[in-house]
Order: structure tokens, then sequence, then C-alpha cells
């Protein structure tokens, strides 16, 4: 009988473009989250708005990793770090200093799950993504696609995957790993940076 030996969890270097924001997020293995391609609106907004677009595929989707909260420490340049809010349950973090996408949250600090955008998360730790994170799982709202979705794209979600992240979120939750949350104050639950809402034009990318 062969015996596979376990894999070790990662501590993934966090960073944004010009590294004035860093951080790094804990206990990272293909199992520990829920990797997925995004290609609503939203993210393409959020993408557009920051001067960014070369983040999304050529469909225009957001490679995302989702993991619990409090596995994520921001240990420099929080001084940088806003949101913006595009719908009333998600905010979307970035780095001010120079328009990184950081990733997304709900609204509140209560719900145990962080979206973590890949250009967030430092590639130089001598591991491809596939590798550190495993195949994204799936696709969503590849109806809002602004093109042919690549050939590699990840099948769309089952029942299955639906399945998996909700076991994830349930645990996290029952493990108390929403907090801390480096994007909310513990004492009064509030967003660290306010919420800044789009105008039309701005939403438009005009």
């Amino acid at each position: 009988m062969v015996i596979l030996a376990p894999i070790m969890p990662w501590e993934i270097p966090l960073r944004c473009r010009c590294r004035h924001v860093r951080g790094v997020a804990s206990e990272v293995t293909p199992g520990s989250g829920f990797r997925f391609v995004c290609y609503c609106k939203d993210c393409q907004t959020f993408a557009r708005f920051l001067g960014q677009a070369d983040i999304l595929d050529a469909a225009g989707g957001t490679d995302i990793f989702q993991m619990p909260p409090a596995r994520v420490k921001l240990t420099e340049g929080t001084d940088a770090i806003r949101c913006l809010s595009l719908s009333k349950k998600v905010l979307r973090w970035y780095a001010d200093c120079c328009r990184t996408p950081i990733g997304n949250t709900a609204a509140g600090p209560r719900f145990p799950i962080v979206a973590i955008v890949h250009s967030f998360m430092d590639q130089e730790v001598g591991r491809s993504r596939d590798e550190v994170l495993g195949l994204p799982l799936c696709r969503i709202y590849e109806h809002s696609a602004v093109g042919p979705l690549p050939p590699n794209a990840p099948p769309p979600p089952s029942g299955r995957v639906f399945g998996r992240r909700a076991y994830m979120m349930l645990r996290w939750w029952m493990r108390g790993l929403a907090h801390p949350s480096p994007f909310f104050d513990e004492r009064t639950e509030t967003p660290r940076a306010t919420p800044r809402v789009l105008t039309p034009s701005e939403r438009a990318g005009h």
C-alpha cells in the first residue's frame, strides 16, 4: 500500500505591486480554500476602476481564492487600504498606493470568507499558483463574460462544488475563523476604510 505524504501548508506572501502593502496568508493548501474564476460585471468594474484590467483573463474573468479572514494578516502599509461598495453585500478592497486589488469581503465582519484576488498573492514562493492553491474548481457568472472563455476555463459549478464551499464556510464559522479580520475593526465591527460608492460614470469607466 502506498502512503501519501501529507501536504504541508504554505505561508503565502501578500503584497501590492509597489510592495507598500504587505501581509501573509497562512495555512494555505489546495484543500484549505476555494479557488474559482468570476466573470461578474462588478469584478470587471473593479478592475477597470483601478486601471488594472490586466488582472482579468481574455473574457473578463478574475482568479479568486476564498479563505477564512483569520488566516490573512496585513503587516505593512495598512494606511493605504481602501474599499469600494458596488453592491450592498460586498466590499472590494484595494491598495490606494498603486491601485492593486486585494480582495473582497462581505459588508460586515461576521461572514467567514475573504476572497483574495490573485494579483495580491506573491508568486515568488517557488511553485506555481496551481500547485499551491489547486486548480480553479469552477467558473461563475459566465453570462457576463466579454468574449469567448479561455480554453482552460474551469467548468460550471456543480452541486458537489457548491456543497464543498458550504461545508468549508460552515467549518470556518464554527471554528471562529471570521475573526480577527484585517479589514474590520474588532471593537466596532466597522470597515477599516470608509466604503466608496462609484458614480454612474465611474462605473461605466468614463
